[in-house]
């Protein structure tokens, strides 16, 4: 397990290397310009969301797509994956992961866009799309649309089951002393229940527990913001130091700066795609089923995912961390991210851990859910609907073996399937980039974000 380990480790660290980490900010920066700063409309898109459209073609609410999709990114990486990110990159890395949300906003617009523009019919009627039809339809690329979904397929095991349940076995274990195999059950269990009735059962209990769970995690961050409001000017003073190693230091302390500032930059950045999922390819998957009256409508929905899980939950849980630190004159344990949460939260008399129990054990479970949906779509795309019940068993089994693997191994293990789902996706929303921009001048610039886009939703068998 340990030369397992180092090997994951070594491919973990190429694959998170500068290339990708240039591919995937860069695509961030230029769907913000090509789409014209699509963030500017942020608020259009939190208006649409609670809109029902529902006379349009789809199978869930435009909400109801939104949640699910909240429930994926909303999960282990908001807590945890920022610990970690912090504990191993330094306070930078929070400035990183911000600006991976806000610049990702432009990338989760554009990748759902034609994620609902290229979406088709399965041979039951349900609609399915995402990345590989994007790259099957409009890109005839059906090989790497293959590519893609089966990445996602075997992805979900890393990202939507093994690091959830592990993160909430360890914390449930640190709080209340239960084995983590007991955890193990209990969750493959609740989770066996939702997902056996599809996507409608997941939107369903989605949209139910999302707003519920987000509103008492951020709840508990401000009463920690409160009794640490006097180090919230000085963390945001060593995030941005530290981001970019600005202080004076010796000339032969130059590659330590640099290391650093790598170190910052990579797990910042991997821990924000791990948290919002932007570029990944995953979100567009359950905005594709929405009720919508054209792609527009619901990629403005589906960006505003990405606002809420980073540019405010990932800064908040980032900023209660450091504040903490400096409060505890860096007292607090650094070894890990969970670690560092729990230590933070600790300063909440009585219910403070209580709180972080609860908000990371229903973003995981949140996040399993709306995995699962991801995962059988990518399978339904290589082997068709009889493959679905399979792929769901499989999913819970996963579920609950997650609580006995080594943390290290599953979050390499995530982190690099992560990157791997990002290359066909960015490759499909780069090289549709002109029609993501008449879509975006037809419907936003031409005052039409209304019009209903006729054109139908053809069945997947009568593909060529």
């Amino acid at each position: 397990m340990e030369k397992f380990a180092e090997i994951v480790g070594m491919i973990n660290g190429w694959v998170w290397g500068p290339w990708l980490l240039i591919l995937l900010v860069g695509t961030h920066v230029f769907m913000t310009i090509r789409t014209g700063v699509i963030q500017r409309k942020l608020g259009l898109g939190i208006k649409l969301s609670v809109t029902k459209d529902k006379e349009s073609t789809g199978d869930v609410s435009q909400f109801a797509a939104l949640t699910t999709a909240l429930a994926s990114t909303i999960g282990t990486g908001n807590i945890v994956g920022v610990g970690t990110a912090i504990a191993i990159g330094g306070p930078g890395a929070l400035l990183w992961m911000w600006l991976t949300g806000v610049f990702g906003i432009a990338t989760k617009y554009a990748e759902s866009l034609i994620a609902v523009k290229y979406r088709v019919k399965d041979d039951q009627g349900m609609i399915i799309g995402g990345a590989m039809f994007a790259l099957e339809r409009g890109l005839k690329m059906k090989w790497l649309g293959a590519i893609f979904a089966a990445l996602t397929a075997v992805a979900a095991f890393g990202i939507g089951s093994a690091v959830q349940t592990n993160a909430v076995a360890n914390q449930v274990r640190n709080v209340f002393g239960v084995a983590p195999w007991i955890s193990g059950i209990v969750i493959a269990l609740l989770v066996g229940v939702v997902v056996i009735g599809g996507l409608k059962w997941i939107a369903r209990v989605s949209e139910k527990l999302v707003p519920f769970m987000a509103i008492i995690y951020v709840i508990g961050c401000i009463v920690i913001l409160v009794i640490n409001a006097r180090f919230i000017i000085p963390a945001i003073g060593l995030v941005c130091s530290n981001a970019f190693n600005v202080r004076s230091i010796g000339g032969g302390a130059a590659g330590f700066v640099a290391a650093r500032m790598m170190a910052a930059a990579r797990y910042g950045v991997a821990r924000g795609l791990f948290s919002n999922e932007s570029g990944m390819g995953s979100a567009p998957i359950v905005a594709a089923a929405a009720q919508t009256r054209n792609p527009v409508r619901q990629a403005l929905v589906s960006s505003t995912g990405t606002f809420w899980d980073t540019v405010v939950i990932c800064l908040m849980t980032g900023l209660v961390i450091i504040t903490s630190g400096l409060a505890h004159q860096g007292s607090l344990d650094m070894t890990g991210g969970g670690i560092l949460v729990s230590s933070a939260f600790n300063q909440i008399p009585v219910v403070g851990n209580f709180i972080l129990t609860f908000g990371l054990i229903t973003f995981a479970f949140s996040t399993i859910l709306g995995w699962c949906y991801y995962g059988e779509k990518g399978m339904e795309y290589l082997l068709g609907t009889k493959s679905l019940i399979p792929y769901r068993c499989v999913y819970v089994i996963v579920a609950f073996l997650g609580v006995f693997q080594s943390l290290n191994v599953v979050w390499d293990i995530a982190d690099t399937l992560n990157a791997l789902m990002t290359i066909p996706n960015l490759v499909a929303v780069l090289l549709l980039s002109g029609v993501i921009v008449s879509e975006t001048k037809k419907y936003i610039d031409g005052n039409h974000i209304d019009d209903v886009d006729n054109d139908p939703v053809p069945l997947r068998s009568d593909l060529k």
